[in-house]
């Protein structure tokens, strides 16, 4: 029998993608591989969470393993370690929050809302702990999508405890008014409720928090992307050349403050008819794939304008928990695992590993 080299097993299983393209030993995740006799043992140590593709990164690095003469049994042990990374200068990171991601678009109308509770779903069916933080003071609409409601609880008197709504930690200025009141408040006011509402939750143990940010770029939103630390944002647009203005002004405003452009999301990209199939792009085609070579950036996922997405979001239960197995869902995680394995290759926060520095008059 063959003697089976770990040597030789290194650089074969290196070699092998993961689920988002990148090579295994770049991304430094092939953590251990033990040879016994003919068995081989290999362990991944993921950045990102990918549970559905977990069978298939098996399977590769199987065959690639018994490329080897001699290997028999392989067994592989796929994990996830998700950390901090870093924020915008001067900012510090939330307790109980690894990571935060702004979802944001120059206008309203396009989907974004609707695009952030998704995304959330998407990471979380892929293995992460999210929240949701609705930072849309004047029109909250992430209690009615995903069916939350009811003032929060506090344990301690001080901070609220998010709401629970499929799998996700949730909050928003909707929970604390009524539907039909209407938040008149002036930028300051709306910045001090939001900062609150970030600050005095009790977010446990997230690897990510997604927050859905207002329309616009005005004083609340620059406010916000300078006092929050933000690990990246996405940018969400649809094709069509007014849409795609506003969008740029988002972009560029989070790149005055030092926030990484992860992306861009270009939602209601085409129609398919629900009665013959056919499609037809109603806001025009490939906007935001041009918005993201003008900018240097990428174009993370293009979405369809469907009823049944809309349909879903308004009953409480959004595509990705109702039709977990859909194809529209199937493109919602395929955004969240390029949004999470974009974030994972940026660098780590290491404001955690300084020592405290004391002084005293006897040193």
């Amino acid at each position: 029998m063959t003697a089976i080299s770990e040597a030789a097993l290194q650089p074969l299983l290196q070699a092998v993608a993961d689920p988002e393209g990148r090579p295994l030993g770049e991304a430094r995740a092939i953590k251990s591989a033990k040879v016994t006799g003919s068995d081989v043992a290999i362990t991944v140590e993921l950045g990102y969470p990918a549970a559905s593709q977990h069978a298939a990164l098996t399977a590769a690095l199987t065959a690639a393993a018994k490329t080897l003469p001699g290997v028999g049994n392989v067994s592989v042990a796929i994990t996830t370690n998700v950390i901090a990374h870093a924020v915008q200068r001067g900012v510090q990171l939330l307790p109980g929050v690894k990571n935060i991601i702004a979802v944001a678009s120059g206008k309203g109308g396009v989907g974004k809302s609707t695009t952030a509770a998704n995304l959330a779903l998407a990471l979380h069916a892929e293995g992460a702990r999210v929240g949701v933080l609705d930072a849309d003071v004047y029109g909250p609409s992430q209690p009615l999508m995903l069916g939350a409601s009811g003032r929060p609880e506090t344990l301690d008197g001080q901070n609220m405890e998010p709401h629970l709504a499929h799998g996700l930690q949730v909050n928003s200025i909707g929970f604390l008014v009524d539907d039909d009141q209407a938040m008149i408040w002036r930028g300051p006011m709306a910045t001090q409720a939001l900062e609150q509402l970030l600050r005095q939750t009790r977010w446990q143990d997230l690897d990510y928090l997604i927050v859905d940010m207002p329309p616009g770029t005005g004083d609340i939103q620059l406010t916000l992307s300078q006092r929050v630390p933000v690990t990246g944002s996405v940018i969400v647009t649809t094709p069509q050349d007014i849409a795609l203005i506003d969008a740029k002004k988002g972009l560029k405003m989070f790149e005055k403050v030092g926030i990484p452009i992860l992306g861009i999301v270009e939602n209601m990209a085409v129609h398919i008819c629900s009665n013959c199939g056919h499609a037809e792009h109603i806001f025009g085609a490939e906007g935001g794939q041009k918005m993201a070579a003008q900018y240097g950036t990428e174009l993370l996922a293009s979405l369809p304008l469907a009823m049944s997405i809309r349909a879903q979001a308004d009953s409480g239960t959004p595509t990705v928990a109702a039709e977990p197995d859909g194809d529209v869902a199937a493109l919602y995680k395929g955004l969240a695992r390029k949004v999470a394995a974009k974030i994972a290759a940026q660098a780590k926060d290491y404001s955690a590993k300084f020592p405290t520095i004391s002084i005293s008059k006897s040193t």
